[in-house]
């Protein structure tokens, strides 16, 4: 065989070599396609460069057909082929939406605190009291002074109806408003309500809806008094220790109120003229004859500065409760160094009211005297049921 037949018949066996890998590179794609989807597959351009690949190597291979050995040999007879990946489609950029603020309304108010007067704070009654409010204005629009805080409803306490602002108040800005009020005679619970009125004459008020008021809530007690003094001296307590005597001589503690000669008694919850009826009264009926006379004198006695004494004096009621025709003069006396010496007297006639005495003993300080309770008819003692209520004598 000549060089040129040599040739041909080299060429020819490489081409068909070329179809043979080719047909086996087509086989092994598909087969690679069925058992493994997720592997790439190998375009034309790659499998050009395979076969050019292969050819060269055949194209190195000694005629004997043993290719060289080494490891470029080993190599180059099987080339690296590493699939392409498949790219992953690009994350969409998000851009986010602004959310819009709400504008808020031109006129809202919230209620910051009580300044003065928390809810349920205790007054006497008729007591004044100032009531102070600390609201924030929280809407759009300025309030000027030009607007008012004003009565709304509920317990009035002589408050104003309405009262302007102090001060200009800006959005977010604070206000303290006051108001004078009085607290209600009568014990109890009161609570009144406030709003807001603007220069325009819009009401508003504090909370989401800006219509609810703001109040004012007290409670009105009757004070607590505290309880007199203890009396230094009880006439009423101490009568039975007196001497007791009339025109006709000494009598005998206790009554009877039947007694001619006049009689003292101690009564208690019995009907006065006036229509009490008192726990000590002491009833001091003079004798039963014209212008008769009953006195009482009691244990001595040291008068300190301050001492006074107090009582009151009138005439016992009816049985129908009705006044009679009594009519006589009280005496308060003292007896010092055998004389007696008047404190003062008055008179009195059954008319539907007691008198209230109360003396002043500061000029008998550091004296020790002899008490004298004296009730003497001014004319007839028909009907003279005299009494002294709870007759005392009691430190400053």
């Amino acid at each position: 065989m000549d060089t040129k037949q040599k040739i041909l018949w080299l060429a020819g066996g490489l081409v068909a070599v070329l179809l043979l890998c080719a047909l086996a590179i087509g086989g092994l794609v598909l087969a690679r396609r069925a058992t493994a989807p997720a592997a790439p597959d190998l375009n034309d351009e790659q499998l050009a460069t395979w076969a050019a690949a292969t050819l060269q190597a055949l194209q190195s291979t000694p005629a004997g057909g043993t290719p060289p050995a080494g490891p470029t040999a080993a190599a180059s007879a099987t080339p690296a082929m590493a699939p392409s990946p498949t790219a992953a489609p690009p994350t969409p950029a998000f851009t986010a939406t602004p959310i819009p603020t709400p504008t808020p309304p031109c006129l809202a108010a919230r209620f910051e605190r009580d300044v003065t007067v928390p809810d349920g704070t205790s007054f006497a009654p008729g007591e004044a009291f100032t009531k102070t409010w600390r609201l924030r204005n929280v809407g759009s629009c300025t309030w000027t002074t030009a607007f008012t805080v004003y009565f709304d409803r509920g317990d009035h306490m002589e408050g104003p109806a309405d009262i302007n602002l102090p001060h200009a108040v800006d959005p977010g800005e604070t206000v303290d408003v006051s108001v004078t009020l009085r607290a209600p005679d009568t014990p109890g619970t009161y609570k009144g309500y406030w709003k807001l009125r603007s220069d325009r004459g819009e009401a508003f008020g504090i909370g989401s809806s800006r219509d609810v008021a703001f109040w004012v809530e007290i409670k009105v007690v009757a004070p607590t008094l505290p309880p007199p003094p203890a009396p230094i001296l009880n006439f009423y307590d101490e009568a039975p220790a007196a001497e007791w005597v009339s025109g006709a001589g000494l009598l005998p503690f206790g009554g009877p109120d039947n007694d001619p000669r006049g009689f003292v008694i101690q009564r208690s919850g019995i009907l006065l003229e006036d229509g009490s009826r008192p726990a000590k009264v002491l009833q001091t009926h003079p004798e039963w004859v014209d212008d008769g006379v009953i006195s009482g004198r009691y244990p001595a006695f040291t008068v300190v500065a301050g001492h006074r004494f107090r009582a009151q004096i009138g005439f016992i009621a009816l049985s129908d409760g009705s006044c009679g025709v009594g009519d006589v003069i009280f005496q308060l006396n003292y007896k010092e160094g055998g004389a007696l010496h008047p404190l003062g007297q008055w008179r009195e006639t059954c008319d539907g009211a007691l008198r209230s005495l109360d003396i002043d003993l500061s000029s008998l300080a550091g004296h020790t005297v002899e008490f004298v309770l004296a009730v003497m008819a001014n004319g007839s003692s028909a009907q003279d049921w005299a009494v002294w209520v709870n007759p005392r004598i009691e430190a400053p």
